[in-house]
């Protein structure tokens, strides 16, 4: 289960707001999510996810997908079974909005950014069908670090590794 925000501030407003009804009011995704005060076209909407064309796509196809709950980043993921559902659910979304809309596309990439570089923070799936348009904004969508998702951005398969469930070993029931 994300980390309650509450915990992440000290129990400040901002948790306690977060939790009524588990988005923020201020919060541009969470008003898209609950499909309230903008103009956004949903291209999906089941009961744990949204999905929509980015504002300032950086590929042929750039989707996001965002819980409807408010978690603000991919630091708030904890290794459990519904953080590790919730993951893999936004990225099954996204593949199928990406295989129904850009067939023709041979690669596609799908990832996190992390803070600091998050432009939202309300977590969000980047689902792009490429190339890149333009073709230096595959910056922007690389992983930084020796083992890749350190820093910057994450693939979301390397994000569902770190947040999978641990298997408890026989020897330790």
């Amino acid at each position: 289960m994300a980390t309650p925000l509450n915990q992440i501030n000290n129990g400040g407003m901002i948790g306690r707001m977060a939790r009524v009804g588990g988005c923020l009011s201020e919060c541009i995704f969470c008003q898209i999510a609950s499909s309230s005060s903008t103009s956004t076209t949903l291209l999906h909407s089941d009961d744990k996810v949204v999905a929509f064309r980015d504002i300032n796509p950086s590929a042929f196809r750039h989707y996001l997908v965002i819980p409807k709950q408010h978690i603000p980043t991919v630091k708030n993921l904890q290794r459990s079974p519904e953080d590790f559902s919730l993951v893999s659910h936004m990225l099954d979304v996204g593949k199928s909005l990406l295989h129904r809309d850009a067939p023709q596309s041979k690669h596609y990439r799908f990832g996190f950014h992390q803070p600091p570089f998050n432009s939202v923070d309300h977590l969000h799936l980047h689902c792009l069908a490429l190339p890149f348009t333009p073709s230096w904004r595959f910056i922007k969508y690389s992983s930084l670090g020796p083992l890749g998702g350190f820093i910057g951005f994450i693939e979301a398969e390397k994000l569902l590794e770190r947040i999978k469930p641990r298997v408890p070993h026989p020897s330790s029931m």
